[in-house]
């Protein structure tokens, strides 16, 4: 492990520490509205300026985007932060949820953590490295197609714009698939690609900081990760798929009849 890389996996850990402790006391803790059914606790906040704490100690210069306080300017480092991804689950005291935290140089993704400290799972990543779950090396399913493939989603919920062309997407999706699963926490739902409990997955209209780490956990596993058009702009445009070759190959012919000029962009 690297020394970037052991400093990501301290922060992360730094976090699930302040998420655990008041996990079991989850009513009494203060949450705010950002938006509709969009909360931040202040469980989100104080595991964010852990994660924090951590980085700037080590690396003051680097930029940082967090999900709960925006941009912190830098240099060509960026770290890009969920402090809770979940936080619904969580507040429900749903056992899905989890910290993610990527690192991006000059655009391109180098590390990245995926760390559920309920179920002491610990994703890593780095590039050219390979990808591990508590140090046990990860490969993603190696599924021919969507016949019986279990694929995982999320339904919009911060607007509902896309509500309709989705629900066409999930029902031209079922079709063949041993099930479609939307546990809530989309970094943990990438990690889970990249381990191959999943076989694929998609969703429209996430931030950066769901799928950063995920995203590069895919690719060093073996997988694939694109836009909804199959290009590479998924930083862009916020709308990613992901699986194995196969899998992500499929799931795009799925997708295709459903893009419309706004989502092909």
């Amino acid at each position: 492990m690297s020394p970037m890389l052991n400093i990501a996996v301290r922060a992360a850990r730094a976090a699930g520490r302040v998420a655990m402790r008041l996990f079991d006391r989850v009513d009494t803790v203060k949450v705010t509205q950002k938006s509709r059914n969009d909360f931040v606790t202040e469980v989100d906040r104080a595991a964010e300026a852990a994660i924090i704490q951590e980085l700037r100690g080590k690396f003051p210069n680097h930029a940082i985007l967090a999900e709960e306080s925006g941009a912190h300017g830098g240099n060509e480092f960026e770290w890009i932060i969920d402090p809770l991804d979940g936080t619904t689950n969580y507040l429900h005291g749903f056992p899905q949820w989890s910290t993610s935290i990527g690192l991006r140089v000059r655009g391109r993704m180098e590390l990245g953590v995926v760390y559920d400290p309920l179920h002491e799972e610990l994703f890593t990543a780095e590039r050219g490295g390979g990808a591990q779950l508590n140090d046990r090396r990860l490969r993603v399913s190696e599924r021919r197609g969507l016949e019986g493939a279990l694929i995982g989603t999320g339904i919009p919920f911060r607007e509902q714009g896309h509500l309709e062309v989705y629900l066409q997407m999930l029902r031209a999706m079922i079709d063949e698939t041993a099930g479609i699963r939307r546990p809530g926490s989309a970094a943990l739902d990438f990690a889970y690609v990249a381990a191959g409990r999943l076989d694929g997955f998609w969703e429209l209209n996430l931030a950066p900081w769901d799928f950063a780490a995920g995203a590069l956990l895919v690719a060093e596993a073996g997988g694939t990760v694109t836009d909804l058009a199959g290009g590479e702009r998924f930083f862009e445009t916020c709308n990613v798929v992901a699986g194995g070759l196969k899998v992500h190959r499929a799931m795009l012919q799925r997708l295709k009849p459903f893009l419309g000029p706004t989502l092909a962009a």
